[in-house]
């Protein structure tokens, strides 16, 4: 018999969830950022840098980009 030469994946990676981006930790005080999507107050601080989304855009964001195999 002969070996495979396919190198199969750790157990622990995932087929079809990226890394998750580093996320800012939220602020305790305002101001807050706005929601990029519905312009609400988010959790995060105004000096949050990249793209800031409520609690509500962040989770229906997430549906939209989960596996759906």
């Amino acid at each position: 018999m002969t070996e495979s030469t396919h190198a199969s994946a750790p157990a622990s990676a995932s087929y079809c969830a990226p890394e998750p981006a580093p996320r800012p930790e939220p602020a305790t005080e305002g101001p807050f950022a706005a929601c990029v999507l519905c312009q609400e107050p988010t959790e995060y601080p105004e000096s949050a840098r990249g793209i800031t989304l409520c609690p509500v855009c962040e989770w229906q964001e997430a549906q939209r980009t989960a596996c759906s195999g």
